[in-house]
């Protein structure tokens, strides 16, 4: 049986020095592994693409799911994930659901990654 990672809160954007700077803490080095494995997946690299170009920001999930071709039920796994790893929003409007992408969340990532990118 496989060894399960620990559960840690990955909601908040990451806040540690960029990989650069010197060598990762075991925290610092697991809470960054986990949010990228949230993104690890073609279908959830779509959802984000597709929430950070949408031009109202907020997106049903039945509007996500055709634009993956996936059921909503498989679609609303995807953004829990990403919900979980703090790189998504949803907000209940009746019956619907509409999400939006952190980009705080995104930012901090990339600068963990390489500070210097998009300057």
């Amino acid at each position: 049986m496989p060894k399960a990672l620990p559960v840690i809160d990955v909601s908040a954007p990451i806040c540690c020095e960029p990989v650069s700077a010197a060598p990762m803490s075991d925290d610092a080095a697991l809470g960054l592994a986990l949010r990228l494995k949230a993104l690890a997946d073609p279908v959830r690299i779509k959802l984000m693409s597709i929430l950070l170009t949408h031009a109202d920001g907020a997106v049903c999930t039945c509007d996500l799911a055709s634009g993956v071709d996936l059921a909503e039920s498989t679609v609303s796994h995807h953004l829990g994930q990403l919900r979980k790893a703090g790189m998504v929003e949803s907000e209940r409007r009746g019956m619907n659901v509409y999400h939006r992408a952190r980009t705080e969340a995104l930012d901090a990532l990339r600068t963990v990654l390489d500070p210097n990118c998009c300057r």
